[in-house]
């Protein structure tokens, strides 16, 4: 327990501002009045929203979990997830009808706004406002990024992508109006200085970088000030916390060395960003564990790939690219290879997830608090359909979610759903979301089993 004994707490909103950098703190035990330790629970913690997109669909019978009720037993492709799995439930037969007539650009923009893309190829394109940004306009206003997008392809195409759609359909997750899409970011070192640092231009960010040997190094006359104020627990998490910023710091400076060493071009790849796609997308996550921990943002969004990405996976033995390998043809060595990228990626987001079990927040962890989407806009890809969607939420503790279980509709029903759903256990209150017709209760029910 912490020794702050007096009724002034530490504001929650406390930052430790250096020149051109300012690091939010995690929730600490000084941040409530030791004498009203009542206000300390989890029945009002911080609420996070993730929306985390696997392109292409999957495999879906090494997908689907046998049974419906309890998650006794992990399909093959989720299989990563088995240390967290009491805090997984797997939804079975969603779908998304205004993804039709079919295609990957409408799989990756109805994902998060469940409507319909006009089919451009110019710029009056237009979709809807996505669920991830009518979380951001109600809990993130308090904080310091109202939302947070990420992807981890560097290169945005233009023009016409898919069918006849404009790329900026397969580009872009997150819209902030159906006119307004929202870019994500996959450079390291420039959502490290989103979350901590004052950004600037690319020329301006490298003089910056050679100024300083690290953000903490700004900072440390307020964290040595702070620590003396604290007690024991507090400065534990405060400890935890700055080795996690110092430990991203290590990973993005040596990626930026590795590059910088490499005497081969790398046109496609910009200074900072790790080689293997791996390292990038666990650097990308543990940026988001310390924007969560630090209440920077409480709403991400996160594109594991876009659509039509022709990235193969040599580390674990699939030199195919992705895309032509989701065109199967019913093959079952193709099918095959492709569910091994399917368990690649959700053998990431299970990490992630055990980061967010191990950070502590208030009465409870990272993963307590937050409710995390993690899946596809498209089910079979082979056919181009929307319906049977690969997708599982995660967390959801403090809001009462039950996991450990397996929905399955007998019916295909509505995404929008489960997207109502989560607005809803995160405090945002709206009657209808695109096309849904109710919410998930079963997400938050006793089991009937």
């Amino acid at each position: 327990m912490s020794t702050f004994t007096t009724r002034t707490a530490l504001p929650r909103r406390t930052f430790l501002r250096g020149i051109g950098a300012t690091l939010a703190l995690p929730l600490l035990d000084a941040m409530v009045p030791a004498l009203t330790a009542q206000a300390k629970t989890a029945a009002a913690p911080v609420r996070r929203l993730g929306y985390i997109f696997m392109p292409m669909g999957a495999d879906l019978p090494r997908w689907t979990p046998p049974g419906k009720g309890k998650l006794d037993e992990l399909s093959f492709i989720l299989s990563s997830l088995k240390p967290v799995k009491e805090h997984v439930t797997v939804i079975t037969n969603l779908e998304l009808q205004n993804a039709y007539p079919g295609t990957h650009a409408t799989s990756n923009a109805a994902f998060l706004s469940a409507a319909r893309a006009k089919h451009t190829e110019s710029n009056d394109y237009y979709l809807g406002t996505t669920v991830d940004q009518i979380a951001a306009q109600n809990i993130g206003k308090g904080t310091q990024l109202p939302s947070l997008e990420l992807a981890m392809d560097m290169m945005q195409t233009v023009g016409q992508c898919d069918n006849g759609y404009a790329c900026v359909y397969q580009n872009n997750l997150s819209w902030s109006s159906p006119t307004t899409p929202l870019p994500a970011e996959a450079h390291p070192r420039i959502v490290f200085e989103m979350l901590f640092g004052e950004g600037g231009s690319k020329a301006e960010r490298q003089a910056a970088l050679r100024k300083r040997a690290s953000l903490l190094d700004f900072v440390k006359d307020d964290i040595a000030r702070l620590e003396r104020s604290l007690g024991p627990s507090d400065r534990e998490k405060v400890s935890h916390y700055l080795d996690s910023v110092r430990e991203v710091e290590r990973r993005i400076q040596k990626a930026e060395t590795d590059v910088k060493d490499n005497p081969l071009p790398d046109l496609d790849r910009p200074t900072g960003v790790p080689a293997a796609y791996a390292d990038h997308a666990r650097l990308m996550f543990d940026l988001q564990v310390l924007a969560m921990q630090g209440d920077v943002t409480r709403v991400i969004t996160f594109q594991l790939a876009r659509e039509t990405s022709n990235r193969s996976y040599p580390e674990i033995g699939v030199a195919d690219p992705h895309h032509p390998l989701s065109h199967h043809g019913n093959d079952p060595e193709k099918i095959a290879r492709m569910a091994k990228i399917n368990q690649y990626h959700v053998s990431l987001f299970a990490e992630f997830l055990g980061k967010l079990k191990a950070t502590t927040d208030g009465a409870g962890t990272l993963l307590d608090h937050s409710l995390l989407l993690y899946g596809s806009g498209m089910g079979n890809p082979n056919v181009h359909d929307h319906v049977n969607l690969p997708v599982l939420v995660a967390g959801g503790a403090a809001g009462g979610m039950k996991g450990g279980r397996h929905i399955r509709y007998e019916k295909p029903t509505p995404l929008a759903n489960l997207h109502l759903t989560m607005l809803d256990k995160a405090g945002v209150r709206i009657d209808k979301f695109a096309d849904s017709t109710g919410k998930v209760d079963e997400l938050f029910e006793p089991l009937g089993i």
